[in-house]
């Protein structure tokens, strides 16, 4: 009796091991939706950036909660602070109620908007997407610094030394959900 419980037991997980093995790729959707891509596909075009490190950055910022708050109080899919949405709305000529930011920020096509845009303003300010990204979590001027003071290269190559424990999960993180949507997601 109890080796054919152990048989059963042994079938059981080669079936689940085959299953997994089959549908992976429809697992793996499922854990990196492309969530929103019809706005994603709107903004990645007006501000030249990759619809995959949009959806890696909104995987990691909110996991597609348009109504998300962090501690920090970042809004939105795209996890803005009201004062850096009012700064880039406005260099940008992005529409943007000055009186009622918060709320606007849960809209989807403007969180997005903004977000992307943003992301954009890091990319062309720094050349590529480590520093970039390093930017979007701690902040322009945290950066800035770094870089000054030789802590970080500007070019990314050692973006493994960003003193922030917190930047550099999220930099790892969002580059590794990057490749995965890359992969998952081949034409």
């Amino acid at each position: 009796m109890k080796n054919k419980k152990i048989t059963i037991a042994i079938i059981i997980l080669i079936l689940i091991i085959a299953i997994i093995f089959l549908f992976r790729t429809n697992l793996l959707k499922i854990i990196y939706p492309k969530t929103y891509k019809e706005v994603v596909k709107i903004y990645e075009e007006k501000y030249n950036i990759d619809e995959n490190l949009i959806f890696a950055l909104m995987k990691a910022e909110s996991n597609f909660d348009p109504k998300a708050i962090s501690n920090s109080k970042a809004i939105g899919l795209m996890q803005l602070m009201e004062e850096t949405a009012k700064e880039v709305a406005k260099k940008n000529k992005i529409e943007l109620s000055t009186t009622n930011t918060k709320e606007e920020l849960f809209n989807v096509y403007k969180n997005i908007e903004i977000g992307t845009c943003y992301l954009s303003t890091l990319m062309d300010r720094y050349k590529n997407k480590e520093v970039a990204l390093a930017a979007y979590n701690a902040g322009i001027g945290t950066v800035d610094a770094w870089i000054e003071e030789k802590i970080i290269k500007s070019d990314g190559t050692d973006i493994e030394n960003v003193p922030y424990k917190e930047t550099n999960n999220y930099i790892r993180k969002i580059l590794r959900d990057y490749k995965i949507y890359e992969d998952l997601y081949k034409n």
